[in-house]
C-alpha cells in the first residue's frame, strides 16, 4: 500500500484541493503509520456541494430520467467497483483494519451485491406509481398515488464499514433520483473517494455524487444547510442525537442508524457448539466494531458454566495482529482514542465487581497499532456499566437467565434495540422469544441472511430512526404524492 495516498475533494464532477490548506493524515490503525491524506474541507467547500447537489436536483437529468435508465447508471458503478474490488480490499485493510476475509465480503463485496439487488430487483418492482380506485365526494373522483425523489440527501457514514456504509447509503438515494452529499468518517476517508471515481467512469451526471471530507464543522453544514432536504447518518447514538437537533431546525427527514448491545439469548437445550462461533464473532469481528453485533450473551443458568468454559477455551486461540497477515484473526481498533475509551470501560467492568474471564490488555508482542486483547466479563449483572453501554471493542459479557420471561426481560432492558439472537432446540420457542425481543432484527437458530438486501436493517429506541437496505431503504428517500381528479358531478 502506497504511503502517499493524496486524495482531493468531488464537488460538481470535478476534483479539488478546496479552499483551505489544512488536511488530515489517514493512519494505518494496525502500524499508525501515515497512509495518506485528504483536505480537510471548508465551511465554503461543504455549501459548494450542496450547491451541486441542488443544482443537479433542480435542474439536472437525474431526477428525471426514467428507473430504467437510472438502474443502467447504477449498475455500470457496480461493474466498476467489481472491476476495483481488489484495490478497494487492500485500502479497507489499510486504512479500517479490517481483517481480509471481512473486507472481502462484508466491507466490499456485500454492498456491491446490494447495489446490484437495488438496480436489477428492486427499482423494477418498486410501486412508483399506483392508481387509486374512484372515490365519492362532492363527486365522483379518482387519482394515483406517486413516489418523488426527497431531493438533496446528505450521506455521512461511520469508521467501521466506510465503503459498505457508503454505498448502502448511495443506493437507495440513486435510486429513488435525490443527488447527494457523500462524507466519510474522518478516519476512513479514502475508499469513499474512490466512489467518486467510479461515478465518473460510469457517466453519473455532475453533481449527482459530491464527496466531502472533514471533521465536525463539515458535518454541522450538511445537517443544518436549508438546501439540503434530508440527512442520513451512521455512527454513535451521542452524535446521532446532536444530527437529529441540528436537523431540526429546517425541518429535515433524518434517517439515523446509531449503536446498539444487541443480546444473544441461548435457552437451556441449545447446542452450545453452534452457537460458540456467534458469541466469539460478537467479541472478535472487526475487533468488536461493529453496532449490530451480539455483544450481550444471555444463558439459561444450567449452561452458565459450560458456555463460558468453551468461549474461553476458544479465545485462546484467536489470533490478534496486522490484519494484512493471513494468519491474524483479530485485527485493531481504528485509532488510540477509541483504544482509550475501550481500556477504560474494562477497567469500569472490573471497579464494579464483574469478572475478568479473558483477556482485558494489551496483546503481547504488538508495540504498535491500536490493538486489545479478545475480552470476556462474567459475573456481570445487567444494571452494570458494561452491561449497558456499547464498547465498540473486542468486549463481550455473559449474564444468567432463570427462564424465558427472565430472558425476555434482561434482553429487552438496554436503551438500545438494533438486533438481537434467540437458540433454542424448539424453533417455535425461539420464534416467540424473538418476537417479544424489541430490536429492528433478530435471527432464530443461527440464521443466515442477516446481510440480506430483501431484509430491512434498523433499530428501536437509541439505535435510530428509520429502515435501511432494499425497498425499505429506498422508501425513506421518496416522498409520496396525492394526485386527484374529478370524473363526475362535483
Amino acid at each position: 500500500m502506497s504511503a502517499d495516498l493524496i486524495r482531493r475533494l468531488y464537488i460538481d464532477g470535478a476534483w479539488t484541493d478546496g479552499d483551505g490548506d489544512e488536511r488530515i493524515d489517514v493512519v494505518n490503525p494496525a502500524t499508525e503509520q501515515v497512509i495518506g491524506q485528504v483536505p480537510q474541507a471548508t465551511r465554503s467547500d461543504v455549501v459548494r456541494a450542496i450547491e451541486a447537489a441542488r443544482r443537479a436536483f433542480d435542474e439536472g437529468p437525474w431526477p428525471r430520467m426514467s428507473v430504467r435508465e437510472r438502474a443502467q447508471v447504477m449498475l455500470r458503478m457496480a461493474d466498476v467497483m467489481e472491476r476495483r474490488m481488489p484495490e478497494i480490499v487492500e485500502l479497507n485493510i489499510a486504512e479500517a483494519g479490517s481483517i481480509r476475509p471481512l473486507a472481502e465480503s462484508i466491507q466490499v463485496g456485500i454492498p456491491i451485491q446490494h447495489l446490484r439487488d437495488m438496480a436489477e430487483r428492486v427499482m423494477p418492482a418498486f410501486a412508483w406509481e399506483r392508481p387509486v380506485a374512484p372515490f365519492v365526494g362532492q363527486g365522483i373522483g379518482q387519482g394515483v398515488l406517486r413516489r418523488e425523489p426527497f431531493g438533496v440527501a446528505t450521506l455521512i457514514s461511520a469508521y467501521n464499514f466506510p465503503f459498505f456504509l457508503s454505498v448502502m447509503k448511495l443506493a437507495p438515494a440513486l435510486a429513488a433520483g435525490c443527488t447527494t452529499v457523500l462524507k466519510p468518517a474522518p478516519t476512513t476517508p479514502l475508499e469513499s473517494l474512490i466512489l467518486g471515481e467510479i461515478a465518473e467512469e460510469a457517466g453519473l451526471p455532475p453533481g449527482v455524487l459530491n464527496v466531502v471530507t472533514g471533521d465536525i464543522a463539515a458535518g454541522q453544514e450538511l445537517t443544518t444547510n436549508p438546501m439540503v432536504d434530508l440527512v442520513s447518518f451512521t455512527g454513535s447514538d451521542t452524535v446521532g442525537r446532536m444530527v437529529y437537533g441540528q436537523a431540526a431546525s429546517t425541518m429535515k427527514k433524518v434517517v439515523l442508524e446509531l449503536g446498539g448491545k444487541s443480546p444473544t439469548v441461548v435457552c437451556e437445550d441449545a447446542d452450545l457448539d453452534k452457537v460458540l462461533p456467534e458469541v466469539l464473532a460478537g467479541i472478535t469481528v472487526h475487533a468488536g466494531q461493529g453496532c449490530a453485533l451480539f455483544t450481550r450473551t444471555l444463558v439459561h443458568r444450567s449452561r452458565h458454566d459450560e458456555l463460558v468454559e468453551k468461549v474461553v477455551a476458544a479465545l485462546q486461540y484467536v489470533k490478534v495482529g496486522d490484519p494484512a497477515e493471513p494468519a491474524t484473526l483479530m485485527g485493531p481498533l481504528i485509532s488510540q482514542a477509541q483504544r482509550d475509551k475501550v481500556e477504560k470501560l474494562i477497567r469500569t467492568g472490573e471497579e464494579e465487581g464483574a469478572h475478568l474471564a479473558f483477556g482485558g490488555g494489551r496483546p503481547v508482542g504488538l508495540e504498535r497499532g491500536y490493538f486489545v486483547e479478545p475480552t470476556l466479563f462474567t459475573g456481570v449483572d445487567n444494571a452494570m456499566t458494561i452491561a449497558q453501554t456499547e464498547f465498540f471493542g473486542p468486549v463481550g459479557v455473559v449474564i444468567p437467565f432463570e427462564d424465558d420471561e427472565d430472558a425476555v426481560r434482561i434482553a429487552n432492558d438496554t436503551s438500545y434495540g438494533l438486533a438481537g439472537s434467540v437458540w433454542a432446540a424448539d424453533p417455535v420457542r425461539a420464534y416467540e422469544i424473538a418476537k417479544r425481543i424489541r430490536a429492528g432484527y433478530v435471527a432464530v437458530n443461527g440464521a443466515g441472511g442477516g446481510l440480506s438486501p430483501h431484509l430491512a436493517f434498523g433499530g428501536y429506541q437509541q439505535s435510530g430512526l428509520g429502515r435501511e437496505w432494499g425497498e425499505h431503504g429506498l422508501d425513506e428517500y421518496l416522498q409520496t404524492k396525492s394526485i386527484a381528479w374529478g370524473v363526475a358531478g362535483g
